[in-house]
């Protein structure tokens, strides 16, 4: 982690203390059985993603944690999309097929959780996600990173098919917190960010996807 300077800010407080309470979608109490068969040659599994980006079985909790096969992983989150399928629609809001499988997915925050920053080296910083390693990767955009006061949370550009916005772990969202400043008066929320040597305005531009994601 870098040095953090000055007293930490009160959204860095937050971001200790925020205990991963969200839920993306609601619709608990649904009935299914892992790998049921609703129609011939058709198998069903449910999956949950918790706010470290772990896997796990689909219940309201992310265990048994699924095995951290990257293969697997690189599978399933590179067909995410939003489940359309008419089936657990308001309770697993994501889905990702593999020939006749369907695999529903729902999630603590979002479906796609950034835990690594690759090494740096001759091409552009990508951020890394769910354990996919470079194969589930995006270019790392400092001024799009969107720090949410009203859960002390990081968030990130995350591709489109998977809701277009990405949470940052919260081991590496203390690690870019570091970089972050504060105008003067506004404590709360940082306006800038530095980045290798340049000075970055905070865009702010993914609220809006956010907030339209966030259920009422």
């Amino acid at each position: 982690m870098w040095a953090m300077s000055g007293a930490l800010r009160p959204w860095v407080l937050i971001l200790a203390r925020s205990p991963g309470a969200r839920t993306y979608a609601g619709g608990g109490g649904v009935s299914y059985t892992q790998g049921q068969s609703p129609e011939p040659r058709t198998r069903e599994y449910f999956y949950y993603v918790d706010h470290q980006g772990q896997v796990g079985g689909g219940g309201s909790r992310p265990f048994p944690l699924l095995p951290t096969d990257p293969q697997f992983l690189v599978m399933f989150f590179s067909r995410l999309r939003p489940n359309r399928s008419g089936r657990y629609e308001a309770s697993f809001p994501f889905l990702s097929l593999c020939g006749r499988e369907r695999n529903f997915l729902r999630c603590e925050d979002r479906p796609v959780v950034f835990t690594h920053l690759l090494a740096a080296g001759p091409a552009p910083q990508r951020l890394s996600y769910c354990g996919g390693g470079e194969a589930l990767a995006v270019p790392f955009e400092p001024a799009r990173l969107l720090p949410l006061a009203t859960n002390g949370r990081l968030y990130h550009p995350a591709p489109e098919r998977a809701g277009g916005v990405g949470l940052v772990r919260s081991a590496l969202a203390f690690e870019l917190s570091a970089c972050f400043e504060y105008a003067p008066g506004a404590p709360e929320l940082p306006s800038h960010v530095r980045w290798q040597g340049r000075r970055f305005a905070l865009t702010m531009d993914l609220a809006p996807l956010l907030l339209a994601a966030t259920p009422p």
